[in-house]
């Protein structure tokens, strides 16, 4: 492991000017290239404390041996010099927010004599058109299955095309009237490229024109009682109808757009791009790569970078939608624009169907790292490698058979409660979770975590003595039994955990330990996981153990992390919306839940409803004049700024109705 200091160059050394900067290992070898708008802040943030440094950026700063620069002129230079290195260099701490899929794409070769159409992948050649990408290639021959009944252009091979030449006869497309059958001079090579253009712009989104022809000619053949000929063109009607049903407009005007959304969970993240092409999609796909310690606009530039660095000018839309815009949006437009060979609208849609789409878009994003997460948490093999991890990184006598998580939920010391989450083998156990409402007011995180372990620790050694005492199981030896004998279920606080997790530093794992000692538990080992940099504490020590990022048990730890805050915030919230509707509505005598929910449903907020007069509240179904008379007496006594909560949506509002 290197010293940074060894090779960290001197601040006067570094220029001030944009440029792109690569660290080198003892053998030369590039491991990671980065660009900045000015080389001396960036490359200066490198060699700062290296506990205050990411891990990874710790790791890369410490593999290092040298670090080297080359200064350009403008961003957009920097731009493409870094995107250039990266592909030259690929270096190991680049992280790459692309998966290694090769998706296909529905392509015409307008480059040969006779174009033909075809699924084709990898790298894009010139002199051919390339619709999509699909995230099947079935998708694509169904697609085009359909089209060749209007556009019979050529999707045979160069040998089956050669040999249908020499023998004089077409293969079967030809004979069922979905290859306009050049091979046999049926069609002139000009005649089959006008198809093949035609076949383009329907699958470039003009789709409008080919649709009215069609009509138009239908309406022809009958008027001419060629009701054959009709019933042909009825049935190429069809199948437009179909292929474009598989591809629904999202945008009216026709806008060819790529649409970007990212879901992390500070681990990973998973990114969805929907291709959309004359307003339809014509394309989605996505992946789940590692998160960096870069700032979201920082993905979001690699990210362009990466998926447009090695297209075409054909590969670049008009415009490209993202959630938030990179560190420098200006010189990313001018690089695309450049790619493309026209502007590029690079943007943040705010509002109309392009945001809707944005959000369409980052729900599917939000549920592919759920489904990842699933599947990962459901490998059995991951999670037993989780477990051994565990075991080995904490020093523990077993694996963490069962694990149980610890967090502390409130606003500003009010409305303390506190959430128990079990996992057993790596799986979580809902039944075994536990809910706790911490007594008194203003308590800090410390204390509840204390008041916490020592109830659920103390009703364990209660339990314990109890079955000790009068329910020993048929073999004593075995030790009490841990099954009450009047439900048949296991009892509420009968089973201690391996490891003991909770939510927070080296403060919270203290806490959570002398509760323990405090009841003579000696044999539960303590640890916390600290959300900022996903660090390991254990009491009694002054440094965190850091697990790497794509450690598995790691990955375990922080699920228990994010449930135990999902159980704790929402029973917070729960107690919080009682509370708040609580001191404003339900203290009105005759005021039962059904008359409130009418009320807050009729008027929108409580401000409204104090705003209100007694002949007002009397539209409400249920409210008479005596009880409106009261409400009205009532609120104007309480006096105003109680927050309440939307009883229909469960959400929380505040005097104007506002959500919070």
């Amino acid at each position: 492991m290197a010293d940074p200091t060894t090779y960290r160059p001197a601040p006067g050394e570094i220029p001030v000017d944009p440029g792109v900067y690569r660290f080198r290992d003892s053998a030369r070898r590039v491991i990671y290239v980065g660009k900045a708008k000015s080389l001396r802040p960036r490359l200066s943030s490198y060699f700062q404390d290296l506990s205050a440094l990411h891990p990874r950026t710790a790791t890369m700063v410490t593999t290092a041996a040298s670090v080297e620069w080359t200064v350009v002129s403008t961003e957009v230079e920097a731009l493409q010099l870094e995107y250039s290195w990266i592909k030259e260099f690929d270096p190991r701490f680049n992280v790459k927010y692309r998966d290694d899929k090769s998706y296909p794409y529905l392509a015409v070769t307008m480059g040969e004599e006779f174009p033909r159409a075809q699924v084709m992948r990898g790298a894009k050649r010139k002199g051919t058109r390339y619709f999509g990408p699909y995230a099947h290639a079935w998708a694509i021959r169904e697609t085009l299955d359909l089209l060749l009944r209007v556009f019979p252009v050529r999707t045979c091979s160069s040998g089956v095309f050669k040999r249908a030449g020499q023998v004089g006869r077409p293969c079967l497309l030809g004979y069922i009237d979905k290859c306009s059958a050049p091979c046999v001079g049926r069609v002139s090579p000009e005649e089959h490229r006008a198809i093949a253009e035609d076949f383009c712009d329907f699958m470039a989104g003009n789709t409008s024109r080919f649709v009215k022809r069609l009509e138009r000619d239908m309406a022809a053949a009958s008027k001419e009682l060629e009701f054959e000929q009709a019933a042909r063109l009825r049935d190429d009607l069809v199948a437009l109808g179909k292929a474009l049903e598989k591809s629904a407009v999202v945008l009216g005007d026709g806008t060819d757009a790529d649409v970007f959304a990212l879901e992390d969970d500070g681990l990973e993240v998973a990114v969805q791009v929907f291709h959309v092409r004359g307003g339809r999609v014509r394309g989605q796909r996505g992946w789940v790569a590692e998160m960096d310690a870069e700032t979201v606009p920082e993905i979001v530039g690699h990210l362009l970078q990466q998926v447009y660095g090695g297209e075409s000018g054909e590969g670049v839309p008009r415009e490209v939608l993202v959630p938030v815009l990179p560190d420098d949006p200006g010189a990313v437009s001018l690089w695309l624009g450049a790619l493309r060979g026209s502007n590029v609208d690079l943007r943040v849609p705010q509002r109309g169907d392009k945001r809707t789409l944005l959000e369409t878009v980052h729900r599917n994003a939000k549920q592919s790292l759920a489904r990842h997460k699933l599947a990962r948490a459901g490998d059995l093999t991951a999670r037993s490698v989780a477990l051994q991890q565990l075991q080995e990184t904490l020093d523990l006598t077993d694996a963490p058979l069962r694990i149980e998580c610890y967090d502390i939920s409130h606003i500003q010391g009010s409305q303390v409660v506190g959430s128990m989450v079990v996992f057993e083998d790596g799986l979580a156990r809902k039944s075994e979770y536990r809910r706790f409402v911490i007594r008194g007011e203003q308590v800090d995180d410390t204390a509840a975590m204390d008041e916490v372990l020592t109830r659920r620790f103390s009703r364990y050694l209660e339990e314990r003595d109890q079955s000790a005492d009068l329910e020993l199981g048929p073999d004593p030896e075995a030790g009490p039994e841990r099954i009450d004998p009047d439900t048949g279920r296991p009892k509420r606080f009968a089973y201690p955990p391996n490891l003991v997790v909770v939510d927070g530093g080296l403060p919270q794992v203290n806490a959570a330990k002398a509760a323990l000692t405090a009841l003579g538990i000696d044999d539960i080992a303590v640890v916390g996981l600290a959300k900022r940099l996903e660090e390991v504490w254990v009491p009694g020590q002054d440094y965190p153990v850091i697990l790497p990022r794509t450690s598995e048990g790691l990955y375990l730890l922080q699920r228990l992390r994010d449930e135990a805050h999902r159980f704790a915030i929402t029973f917070h919230r729960q107690r919080r919306s009682k509370a708040m509707t609580a001191s404003v509505l339900d203290a009105i005598p005759g005021l039962g839940e059904t008359r409130r929910k009418a009320l807050l449903r009729h008027f929108g907020s409580v401000k409204k409803i104090r705003a209100a007069t007694a002949e007002e509240l009397t539209e409400v179904s249920g409210i008479g004049p005596a009880l409106a008379a009261t409400i009205a007496a009532e609120l104007a006594s309480q006096g105003s700024g109680t927050p309440a909560v939307n009883l229909m949506t469960g959400e929380i509002i505040d005097e104007d109705g506002a959500g919070q």
